[in-house]
């Protein structure tokens, strides 16, 4: 497949002549993808898979030893590109929207590329541990918990094994989001506790209630207010009430 440098239809040859072009200039030593991507307009796309299964493979035709920074994007950089175009985007990006910007931007890896973190459900799991301690990532981390809830599987009702209860309690405005072994008597111990009455607005059944509280506290943490008190809007309420188990 031919591609093109600055409107010209260039070769596997051509390309090699670029690597050593480039490392020409940078003292004798090949420069990693990316460098060699903004230089000459070629994109990862453009060469792997198409003449070359990694860049070192691309170097080491090309007469060099490849080092660290030319080699493909890991796991972990691939999810921190993903996560940065949600931020851009405020929602997970598509196949579409991977496939526009990798048109639009040169330096963004080829859209087939993230294929490697699986399918979307996938993707938006793995983005649940990679954003997790990412301040930066509160937003994705948010639409990727949303992402999850609303497309994962339930568990069937004779695979089980209930362990204790996540609730969400009301008490004025405010909801509060907790664990317990038994919802009773902790609504019982909130009536006492509270100045306003506490209505019990559901409960998910659960195998690992230290998990799930942990999951929901970290997808309302942008409307956590003290506590395990959250200021919850009604599509948050509805999404709660959606799970029976988890």
């Amino acid at each position: 497949m031919p591609i093109t440098l600055f409107g010209a239809f260039m070769n596997k040859a051509q390309i090699l002549t670029e690597i050593k072009r480039t490392a020409a200039g940078n003292g004798g030593a090949a420069l990693g993808w990316r460098r060699f991507c903004t230089q000459t307009g070629i994109r990862y796309g453009d060469w792997c898979g198409v003449y070359w299964a990694r860049w070192s493979d691309a170097v080491r035709e090309a007469g060099f030893s490849p080092n660290q920074l030319t080699e493909a994007y890991d796991e972990s950089e691939l999810l921190d590109i993903y996560a940065r175009y949600a931020t851009e985007l405020d929602r997970l990006p598509t196949a579409s929207d991977l496939r526009l910007k990798t048109q639009s931007d040169t330096t963004f890896p080829n859209d087939r590329t993230f294929g490697r973190l699986g399918v979307k459900l996938e993707l938006a799991t793995k983005l649940l541990s990679h954003c997790a301690e990412r301040p930066e990532f509160v937003r994705v981390l948010a639409l990727a918990s949303e992402y999850v809830s609303q497309n994962q599987v339930p568990e069937t009702p004779t695979s089980r094994e209930v362990l204790g209860y996540v609730y969400l309690i009301k008490s004025g405005r405010y909801f509060k989001i907790g664990r317990t072994a038994s919802v009773g008597r902790r609504e019982y111990e909130l009536s006492l506790q509270l100045p306003e009455k506490a209505v019990m607005v559901h409960v998910i059944e659960t195998d690992d209630p230290g998990g799930i509280e942990a999951y929901w506290h970290s997808r309302f943490a942008l409307k956590r207010r003290n506590g395990e008190w959250f200021d919850l809007e009604r599509s948050d309420v509805t999404a709660f009430k959606r799970r029976k188990f988890m």
